[in-house]
């Protein structure tokens, strides 16, 4: 059975200022997403579900379905503010969904194969795709799941703070915590730091990190479903808390429930998070066209 390539679309991009998730990046006017379901197709995954608000399926259906049609089973899985499906039937007022986590539960009653989660808006590199079809067709298992390591040094912005997991890693090469630090930056010697309420911390160069690409099986749905009714009960009240999955995954890990393999890349991961990052991604993009490691149509 073919994996599943779930893509983590429904996010504002508040920070960028429009809906990155559909801006064009690539010589042809391709949008990150492209250069992810791309690599996808070739590493061997299926299928690809786009994880958005309904408001916005017309317009992904109208940029994806014409040159996707005949290459890749595709459907579309809708993040709302209705929680019954998960036996929460308080009303609660919200101004955006619940996170990353609460995002992938809202494909619970699609996804029967074993998955990968990406972020619409990261660039992960042909390298990533490969190395978890790979996992996601010989490893996973219920509590045997996965998550792709970058080098923290090669994931920042030059233009302000970033949120990373930062996964603490065993000798056998799993996790064994992850962090997710909200504020995270180059410092002006080249080093890096975080801060959180207590002020600044360094990190090492080298540290893995989690860009949001996981390896799961369906098992995940329901493993996660009583962590996610605690986390709304206690945070209720609190209009910006959100269900991130380094949360989901620390659970499973400190409960025996499952393992996460942190599988290394040395690829340099690059995003979207200001306005300022886009000529350098279609700089980095309009590189690999000239290097031959994308066509310069992806379509065509």
């Amino acid at each position: 059975m073919k994996p599943t390539l779930l893509i983590l679309a429904a996010g504002m991009a508040s920070r960028y200022g429009s809906m990155k998730q559909v801006d064009g990046f690539g010589p042809n006017g391709e949008t990150i997403i492209d250069y992810s379901i791309y690599d996808a197709i070739k590493a061997g995954f299926g299928k690809v579900s786009f994880i958005i608000r309904e408001e916005f399926a017309d317009s992904f259906k109208a940029i994806f379905e014409p040159k996707l049609k005949g290459r890749v089973e595709i459907d579309y899985v809708f993040q709302n503010f209705d929680l019954t499906p998960f036996g929460i039937t308080e009303q609660i007022e919200r101004a955006k969904p619940w996170g990353t986590a609460h995002a992938v539960l809202a494909a619970h009653k699609q996804v029967h194969e074993p998955f990968c989660v990406i972020n619409a808006d990261d660039f992960y590199g042909y390298e990533a795709f490969e190395k978890m079809a790979k996992f996601l067709t010989t490893e996973v298992a219920d509590d045997k799941y996965s998550l792709m390591g970058y080098q923290i040094d090669k994931t920042l912005s030059d233009y302000g703070t970033v949120s990373r997991g930062v996964c603490a890693v065993d000798e056998n090469g799993n996790m064994t915590e992850v962090n997710e630090r909200t504020e995270v930056y180059f410092k002006e010697d080249g080093s890096v730091a975080y801060k959180d309420a207590t002020g600044e911390h360094p990190l090492s160069n080298d540290t893995r990190v989690s860009m949001n690409f996981w390896g799961f099986t369906p098992a995940v749905f329901k493993q996660s479903e009583e962590l996610f009714r605690k986390f709304v009960e206690a945070n209720k009240s609190n209009p910006k808390a959100e269900f991130f999955i380094p949360l989901v995954a620390d659970d499973l890990i400190k409960n025996g429930v499952a393992s996460f393999k942190v599988i290394p890349t040395s690829n340099k991961w690059f995003g979207v998070t200001y306005k300022e990052d886009k000529p350098i991604v279609q700089a980095s993009i309009s590189e690999l066209v000239e290097n031959g490691t994308y066509p310069a149509n992806l379509w065509s």
